[in-house]
């Protein structure tokens, strides 16, 4: 076996997949909204494309060593200077550190173009967001059914209720919520879906049909995930506040307010976090409406 051909050639196809890998992980959604909604491209989790660019990247980055190794005295070469004596900073050297350097820096500090890459691929994350759905918190497909129902203030029993009546078997309260899904072939989200009407806080209509809050009382009731990611136009418009009323009261909070920032935004320039920021708009809502 000819091991340079071979390491070369693995370098190749591991390039290849990490590529193809590294597209998919630029435009997938965020893990909150991706396990949530059971999303898969090809078959695959995003867990399972991460895992994948893991274990390919150890190939490859193995490869690499040896295609160094096997290729010493080629890269020596290249730092040497027409005299043919070693130095460290000849041109070629120097321009790819350089080039590596304006990377690693620009984007620690979130300049162009290495900040452009990086809200290409938020934009796509927050199309996916509203595609497919916010999780109710952070991972709640992990949460058991018990503890699940607890936070969405929902009733177990009710909740057990309309899962079996939809056919799905629950086993146990301590089972989790994506456990309940992966043995019924739905998402997480799907599950959440079933047992919403039960409810303590959601009103039924006349005919029976479940009327979710909408507006201020679903605004004071509690933010969604990935609300940081959204700029106050975004969540004025949702919940139909008053973009001028709340722009002025977060200023008079000592808060750089403005339509199109988002509260992560506000609230790392402020040294504070989203939640801080949504708590701020909810007290200038609640005044407002005395």
């Amino acid at each position: 076996m000819n091991m340079k051909k071979i390491t070369s050639l693995t370098m190749v196809w591991t390039l290849i997949i990490l590529f193809v890998n590294s597209i998919i992980l630029y435009v997938v959604p965020e893990g909150r909204v991706s396990y949530w909604a059971d999303w898969r491209f090809l078959g695959l989790t995003k867990g399972d494309w991460g895992a994948q660019h893991t274990t390919v990247g150890f190939l490859f980055l193995a490869a690499g060593l040896l295609h160094i190794y096997y290729n010493w005295k080629p890269i020596v070469a290249y730092m040497k200077n027409k005299a043919r004596q070693f130095k460290f900073f000849t041109t070629a050297n120097a321009v790819a550190l350089a080039l590596s350097a304006i990377f690693v820096v620009g984007t620690y500090y979130n300049v162009p173009p290495m900040s452009t890459i990086m809200e290409i691929s938020e934009h796509f994350k927050d199309s996916a967001a509203k595609k497919y759905g916010e999780p109710p918190y952070g991972h709640a497909e992990s949460s058991s059914l018990k503890m699940f129902t607890k936070r969405e203030n929902l009733n177990l029993e009710k909740s057990i209720e309309l899962l079996q009546g939809a056919g799905i078997t629950v086993t146990s309260d301590q089972q989790t919520i994506k456990e309940i899904a992966t043995s019924a072939k739905l998402a997480p989200q799907q599950v959440y879906d079933i047992i919403k009407p039960a409810s303590n806080l959601i009103k039924t209509g006349a005919d029976g049909q479940v009327v979710e809050p909408t507006g201020l009382e679903a605004f004071v009731n509690g933010p969604k995930s990935g609300l940081g990611k959204k700029t106050i136009d975004d969540i004025c418009t949702e919940y139909g506040l008053d973009q001028a009323v709340i722009i002025e009261g977060l200023k008079a909070k000592g808060y750089n307010a403005a339509a199109d920032r988002k509260l992560k935004e506000i609230g790392e320039e402020s040294g504070t976090t989203p939640m801080a920021i949504y708590e701020a708009m909810v007290e200038i809502v609640a005044g407002e409406s005395k």
